[in-house]
């Protein structure tokens, strides 16, 4: 199980920086256990945050994602991926370039997935929400 989950793991992260979107939402299951580290709510800055439930609404989420900022200068890095029978944890760095402001954020984040039958059933992303709103709302490094 470990090295299956492992294995769609490392091809989710690949799909991700390739920015193949439908193949990425292919390894997600009908129904998915998802959610982000941010108030209910949302913010009208940061459409992509948003309450989603299945496979169908996976690809939006990452073109969302993708039309707010600069594909090129993406820098987003993983430095540890901990697997634990269906269980992941995927830690690194966001690093991101707003593309209507030119603003670059970063933010650590955490990423837990569960793999179960080869597809993924959980998708839960811990980031400094701070930190993107700031950067997508005010057009100022996110840092001053």
């Amino acid at each position: 199980m470990t090295s299956d989950t492992r294995d769609v793991v490392d091809e989710l992260l690949r799909r991700m920086a390739e920015g193949d979107h439908e193949r990425t939402a292919e390894l997600f299951a009908e129904s998915i256990d998802w959610q982000l580290s941010w108030p209910e709510e949302g913010h009208p800055a940061v459409p992509w945050i948003r309450s989603r439930s299945g496979r169908d609404e996976v690809a939006d989420h990452f073109r969302s994602l993708e039309d707010h900022h600069v594909t090129e200068l993406n820098g987003t890095r993983v430095t540890h991926i901990l697997v634990d029978g269906a269980h992941a944890v995927v830690l690194g760095e966001i690093a991101q370039t707003v593309r209507a402001s030119g603003t670059a954020y970063t933010s650590p984040f955490a990423l837990h997935l569960t793999v179960e039958d080869g597809l993924i059933t959980r998708y839960h992303i811990y980031e400094d929400s701070l930190t993107v709103t700031r950067a997508l709302s005010t057009g100022t490094d996110p840092e001053d």
